[in-house]
């Protein structure tokens, strides 16, 4: 149940009243009539190819009884709802958002990088969780509609929202920390994704830090320590803690013992080590836990309760998810793909098989002139570290080839191509890894392989 009133929403959002009923009933905001429900605020969002305002009955036929709109109609007034108009629907929305994240006065937690927010979002509610009531990011919410949506599912039963925040250019990560200005943030690396956009790695770190712009002495910001460009960061102004597995940081993971279904750690705590058991795979999973433990220690959660934490992990499918066929391993990452984690999920593929190991991998997008030169070091990756059979398709595949090298590298001209010819290429006891960027739709391979009768 929202907690807000209608002259609240109205301040808030800057607007006035073209039609006011006796209906102050609402408990959810929605942006699409497709989905929206009872008693729902509608937002009357624009885009490029749709326009919000057009569908005002259709949303008070399902029944919204609050209305955002930017424009002022004269259907509008035989309506039996609440229409506030507003300069601009998205603007009111983020608007709103950021009042009520204020009114509920709860912690925050804001999660970016350029890969594992996912992931690391999963591992911090299920620490938190041992001690507080937790909301996190639901799917990838976590842009500048996205975002607002979230926070506008919060209640008073919520002790900590865990938020993720994603960006494609500068200054959308600074719109979004205004919006749910975190409390405490993480940042778990400094890949190559959206360098399209921001042209360098430098840049991208610089995108990343504007989740920091409202931050003062009473903040804190957690960074992967192990990342070449996060290692160096400094602040006078707010707390910065480094974790990793480098001996340099200040939490560190010792012992480090790799499992098909599993990975075991050692932190040392106030005046003992703790061992640790996180049923996710690769180190790069044990980097993303370490920021969630920084996060638990700063709330009070012991170390203990935190290991009890991660068994009720919710992970997000379609990320490094072992599928046990009969005959075969599967391990579907389709969500979506950059070079750092094509490596770290080529590394997880040598750690559980036993025997042939296969890539099927597709194009990693948004790398603009870094492109083909990412494609040919991710296809070399796959060599030197022991993928018997590489297969794909997709744009830059030839540089999948080229580094790669010889006959084991076969590149398909569609991915149906590539489904059509699974049967041929794939052989009982294979460990399948299948990899690319979520608008390939790779799921469908996942689909096709579970499918196989070896």
């Amino acid at each position: 149940m929202l907690d807000l009133t209608l002259e609240e929403i109205s301040i808030a959002i800057n607007g006035h009243f073209i039609k006011r009923n006796k209906d102050e009933h609402f408990v959810k905001v929605s942006t699409d009539t497709r989905k929206i429900e009872k008693q729902s605020i509608f937002f009357a969002l624009r885009g490029e190819n749709f326009n919000g305002n057009n569908y005002i009955e259709e949303a008070v036929k399902k029944g919204a009884s609050v209305c955002i709109v930017d424009e002022e109609r004269a259907e509008f007034a035989n309506l039996q709802c609440n229409i506030i108009k507003v300069l601009d629907s998205k603007k009111a929305l983020q608007a709103l958002a950021k009042y009520y994240r204020n009114k509920l006065g709860l912690k925050v937690v804001g999660i970016t990088g350029s890969n594992g927010k996912t992931s690391t979002k999963d591992i911090l509610a299920a620490i938190l969780g041992e001690k507080y009531s937790v909301f996190k990011t639901k799917g990838n919410f976590n842009n500048d509609i996205g975002l607002p949506l979230m926070i506008l599912e919060l209640d008073r039963s919520i002790d900590i929202a865990v938020l993720e925040m994603g960006m494609s250019n500068l200054r959308e990560i600074h719109l979004l920390a205004d919006i749910a200005r975190p409390d405490i943030a993480l940042i778990t690396n400094i890949g190559l994704s959206h360098i399209e956009n921001l042209k360098s790695r430098e840049n991208i770190l610089k995108a990343k830090m504007e989740i920091v712009d409202y931050f003062n002495e009473e903040n804190t910001l957690i960074v992967n320590g192990d990342d070449d460009l996060l290692k160096d960061v400094i602040s006078e102004q707010y707390k910065i803690i480094k974790t990793g597995l480098d001996k340099y940081n200040d939490l560190i993971a010792s012992n480090v013992t790799l499992f098909k279904d599993h990975s075991e750690f050692e932190v040392m705590g106030e005046d003992t080590k703790f061992n640790f058991s996180l049923p996710m795979l690769g180190k790069h999973s044990i980097q993303n836990c370490l920021l969630c433990l920084q996060v638990g220690k700063l709330l009070g959660i012991s170390m203990k309760e935190m290991n009890d934490g991660l068994n009720n992990i919710e992970a997000t499918s379609m990320r490094l998810e072992i599928i046990e066929e009969e005959k075969i391993t599967i391990v579907n990452d389709c969500y979506n793909a950059s070079p750092s984690s094509m490596k770290a999920a080529i590394d997880v593929v040598n750690n559980i098989a036993e025997n042939r190991k296969v890539a099927i991998l597709g194009t990693m997008r948004e790398l603009g002139d870094e492109s083909l030169k990412a494609h040919t070091e991710t296809g070399l990756y796959a060599k030197e570290n022991n993928i018997d059979l590489l297969l794909c398709c997709g744009q830059y595949s030839e540089g999948f080839k080229t580094g790669f090298e010889g006959e084991n590298c076969i590149v398909f001209d569609s991915k149906e191509e590539l489904i059509n010819s699974l049967k041929d290429l794939i052989k009982e006891k294979d460990t399948v890894l299948v990899k690319a960027s979520r608008g390939m739709k790779f799921e469908d391979i996942v689909s096709e392989l579970r499918k196989i009768i070896l």
